[in-house]
């Protein structure tokens, strides 16, 4: 199949693109059965179109026994049954980008399911075999072998080794079902190579990697030890070549990449965006970062310099399919975000969430670089209690019950209030109950009511996409990245105010007394009403024009 090139292909689209997250399981059912599907997708198209979003990414809808959610891939070259086929994708791909959006997909390259060929292989063969050279196989520690090779912990907590019963232990970094792989087998550099070449023949423009920075590891896979240097399987030196080789591949398709990349030393995070390595990379610290006015401008000072000498584009992200929802976050005491720091039962005051989440809607949207907007966040969908005995999440079991898990942000969106469901699908259960409360959230409510959190990002969109000053390097010049960067302007405590190009002006109080807006021309937009003296309350953004 010959590869499919837009246009526009020269135009560096990634660098101030909306990208909308899709939780193919969660978005809407097609066909009634409980669960998202990728015709549920396309019937949606229209609603994305008017939301204004530029590209869809979506999390692994390939063949997967769902160990987690979806990140335990069996099969790249398959669409998993439950959501469609490869044809229905192929379809959805084509679609999209006549209607002016273009295709992210997921690629897990740390590990795949244990139902994949090439585990079930390895299984079949037994210890010291060719096969068993695609992961990590070895023998244990102790008398008789009982005890794990290392002393390593999985991302999940607890040991991340399972022993077979022939003796051998194998390393998943992960759940049980997602056996790590052998980044050093040159068998496993060229299947992702072409699986990669699979998905830029079909038309996606970006693929984003997963947990960027495990895959390599130590081939000595040695105990872990605080402080020492280099981390045997966290940010290994190797992963830059393998990039390198990625780069190349995307560069004939003019695809791009993201990266997921958790690295709190700013030089060896810029290195995945070299100029020859990845286009792009997710800033979790912003994502993290509390709701303090001091904190936000370190993190987006710090981004932007960890950006600048690389010439990279920032992204900005406020949510995703891991993380407590916007709305809720911002209504507790604790704003921020740690996978650690998750428990049930948190007190959440949601009017404070909301109130906070639309002024943070319009500061991440009025920042320099890529934004990327997780379903529902466009509807203030808070994060929901699931009953433990529906919980599915791996986390919470591998946690002995005490994590909450993630699925409370990947509940079924709600799309009509009249309907069962909330108009998810038919009158099937979907897989994750919904709140009784959905309801009051759907998107048909939300459309024709101007004050609604859809009406907002609608508009905020339509705005970023209009406004000159919004511009930061989509017209094909190679980037610095220093397009469009912005200038603090003077506050008081508690609030940011920063100017972008063209006479743009955001300003953000998060914590002080009703404050003077700056001088200006006109109001852009608001994330609530100003006060009688034309002030910006708190927990409250405007968009200015000077």
């Amino acid at each position: 199949m010959a590869a499919i090139q837009p246009a526009e292909a020269t135009v560096e689209w990634w660098r101030d693109a909306a990208i909308y997250q899709v939780y193919v399981r969660s978005f809407a059912d097609g066909d009634g059965d409980g669960t998202g599907d990728l015709a549920g997708v396309r019937s949606r198209l229209p609603y994305l179109v008017e939301l204004g979003v530029d590209a869809l990414w979506f999390t692994p809808w390939y063949l997967s026994p769902l160990a987690d959610g979806g990140y335990d891939v069996a099969d790249y070259r398959t669409i998993d049954p439950a959501f469609g086929t490869l044809a229905e994708a192929e379809k959805l791909i084509a679609e999209a980008r006549e209607l002016g959006i273009r295709t992210i997909v997921d690629i897990v390259p740390n590990h795949v399911s244990d139902q994949h060929v090439w585990f079930k292989a390895a299984l079949a063969a037994g210890p010291g075999s060719p096969e068993r050279e695609l992961f990590h196989f070895r023998q244990g520690r102790g008398e008789s072998g009982e005890l794990p090779p290392n002393n390593w912990v999985s991302e999940f907590g607890g040991v991340p080794w399972t022993r077979l019963d022939d003796g051998d232990w194998y390393l998943h970094l992960f759940a049980t079902g997602q056996p790590d792989l052998n980044w050093a087998h040159p068998a496993v550099r060229r299947e992702h190579e072409d699986v990669l070449r699979f998905w830029f023949d079909r038309g996606v423009a970006g693929v984003r990697i997963d947990s960027a920075v495990l895959p390599a590891k130590d081939p000595a896979l040695p105990d872990f030890t605080p402080g020492n240097d280099p981390h045997p399987f966290v940010d290994r030196d190797e992963l830059h070549d393998i990039y390198r080789s990625w780069r190349a591949i995307a560069d004939e398709y003019e695809g791009i990449f993201v990266g997921e990349v958790w690295l709190p030393d700013a030089e060896r995070f810029a290195r995945y965006l070299r100029p020859d390595e990845l286009h792009s990379a997710f800033n979790l610290g912003f994502m993290s970062c509390p709701w303090d006015a001091d904190l936000l401008r370190t993190a987006v000072d710090d981004t932007l310099a960890e950006h600048a000498p690389v010439g990279a584009p920032a992204t900005w992200v406020l949510s995703n399919h891991d993380v407590t929802r916007t709305v809720t976050r911002y209504g507790r005491e604790d704003t921020g975000f740690d996978f650690a720091a998750k428990a049930f039962g948190t007190p959440t005051n949601l009017e404070l969430g909301t109130r906070r989440a639309r002024a943070a809607a319009l500061l991440s949207l009025a920042l320099p670089g890529a934004v990327y907007v997780y379903q529902g966040e466009e509807l203030g969908l808070p994060e929901a209690d699931i009953p433990r005995d529906r919980i599915e999440d791996p986390m919470h079991f591998r946690s002995g019950g005490t994590d909450p898990g993630r699925d409370g942000c990947r509940v079924p969106l709600p799309w009509r209030a009249d309907a069962p469901y909330a108009g998810f699908g038919g009158d099937t259960e979907p897989w994750l109950p919904q709140p009784e409360s959905w309801a009051k959230y759907a998107a048909d409510l939300q459309t024709d009511d101007p004050h609604s959190m859809l009406s907002l990002y609608r508009e905020a969109l339509r705005l970023r996409r209009t406004e000159p000053g919004f511009t930061t390097g989509a017209s094909g010049e190679p980037g610095d990245g220093s397009e469009g960067a912005l200038t603090w302007l003077p506050s008081g405590p508690g609030v940011l105010s920063f100017t972008r190009t063209d006479g743009l002006i955001c300003v953000v109080n998060l914590a002080g007394p009703p404050t003077e807006l700056p001088g200006h021309r006109s109001v852009l937009l608001t994330s609530g009403p100003l006060d009688d003296e034309g002030r910006l309350p708190q927990d409250t953004a405007a968009w200015l024009r000077s």
